[in-house]
């Protein structure tokens, strides 16, 4: 089964470990996923507040950009089974 996933972030989480520091995609645009690769800096620079964005998987081009239905929720109100 398929799904798309809304993702929020515009920057990738950071693990601080022992030897050396990893940064964790949490864009999900990254070609190296699950680790960074920077494509957040771009995808930050093009996107706007209350716009929804869909990808090409192979060029990370914008394919679908709509006005975003759930613009101003907050995670919680989406609760456990939001709509797309």
């Amino acid at each position: 089964m398929a799904r798309i996933v809304r993702l929020t972030a515009t920057g990738p989480v950071k693990i601080d470990a022992r030897e050396k520091p990893v940064s964790i995609c949490a864009c999900g645009l990254s070609k190296t996923f699950p680790l960074c690769d920077g494509t957040h800096k771009t995808t930050t620079k093009l996107e706007h507040p209350g716009r929804l964005y869909e990808y090409d998987p192979l060029t990370n081009a914008v394919i679908r950009d709509e006005p975003d239905p759930r613009a101003g929720e907050t995670p919680s109100d989406a609760g456990a089974n939001p709509t797309p």
